[in-house]
């Protein structure tokens, strides 16, 4: 059953993007971050509970504490840059983006960890970065006129990339003795408390009665798919091969891909489709290093 478990993760997380997609076309995306958010928050205490870990907490030094909140608040970071990438671009173009913190992560574990990288890791680094480049280089004929718009939802892509490498490494850094599905609660906690706290300064909570229901209905969904997917790769894991698990779960770029294509009819260049092919290849390499 781990198999079966190890493709729902990827499948779920692959939709997710999705999902959200689908519920920010008016609404803001800090405000849907923060509803879908919950709904993720539910889902990681029921892994908690469902895991008899919770106990745990009581035996939590200061200091993974300290970094728990570091790291959460840097998931936080990424979601809104994530979500605010999806409502102003491409799926297919910000989900490579988001994919390639993997290549990030490493780069800060070798200067900050002294991690090394072998012939094999950095081959595979430069296949991620080979697609992700070629999935977001757009033909000169398909440029669009509103360049800032464009700069926008890049940015937004490559700072998700960035606060999820760094919740990475503050996690390599300064979280141990703690279970990883109570270390996930707590982290998500953190985020939740972000992410309506920013609603609030920005005075956007008023937006919140206004939700379109259809819309409310799918950023509803994409929390739920990220808690599935959660429950499904903790589950897989604990049942099979890391070495196996892991890569069918970094396929869900290929998920999202395929039902970008099928919900907003985004279609792949050839030259985005041989990008795709390299970060599928170079994902795959350095999930089995």
């Amino acid at each position: 059953m781990w198999i079966v478990y190890a493709i729902g993760s990827s499948f779920f997380a692959g939709i997710t993007a999705i999902l959200a997609k689908c519920g920010i076309r008016r609404t803001d995306s800090d405000v849907a971050t923060a509803i879908r958010t919950i709904v993720v928050l539910l889902f990681s205490w029921l892994m908690v509970l469902g895991t008899g870990t919770i106990w745990g907490i009581v035996n939590i030094d200061g200091k993974t504490v300290l970094f728990l909140v570091l790291s959460g608040l840097a998931t936080g970071a990424s979601w809104m840059c994530y979500f605010r990438a999806l409502q102003k671009g491409d799926i297919n173009k910000v989900v490579p983006i988001d994919k390639s913190s993997t290549v990030l992560t490493i780069l800060l574990a070798l200067i900050f960890l002294h991690e090394g990288v072998t012939a094999g890791k950095l081959f595979s680094v430069v296949l991620i970065g080979l697609g992700t480049m070629l999935m977001i280089t757009r033909k000169n004929s398909q440029r669009a006129d509103t360049g800032q718009t464009e700069t926008h939802w890049l940015l937004y892509a490559v700072l998700s990339a960035v606060f999820a490498s760094l919740t990475a490494i503050l996690g390599k850094i300064g979280i141990s003795g703690v279970d990883s599905n109570l270390g996930t609660a707590i982290r998500t906690s953190v985020v939740l408390a972000m992410a309506w706290l920013i609603v609030f300064l920005k005075q956007k909570q008023n937006q919140v009665a206004a939700i379109d229901k259809k819309e409310l209905f799918f950023i509803l969904l994409s929390g739920l798919a990220t808690g599935v997917s959660w429950m499904c790769y903790y589950k897989a894991l604990q049942e099979g091969p890391a070495s196996v698990v892991v890569p069918i779960d970094k396929l869900s770029i290929l998920v999202t891909i395929a039902f970008s294509r099928i919900v907003f009819h985004e279609k792949l260049t050839k030259k985005a489709a041989a990008g795709l092919l390299c970060m599928t290849v170079g994902t795959l390499l350095l999930a089995m290093l």
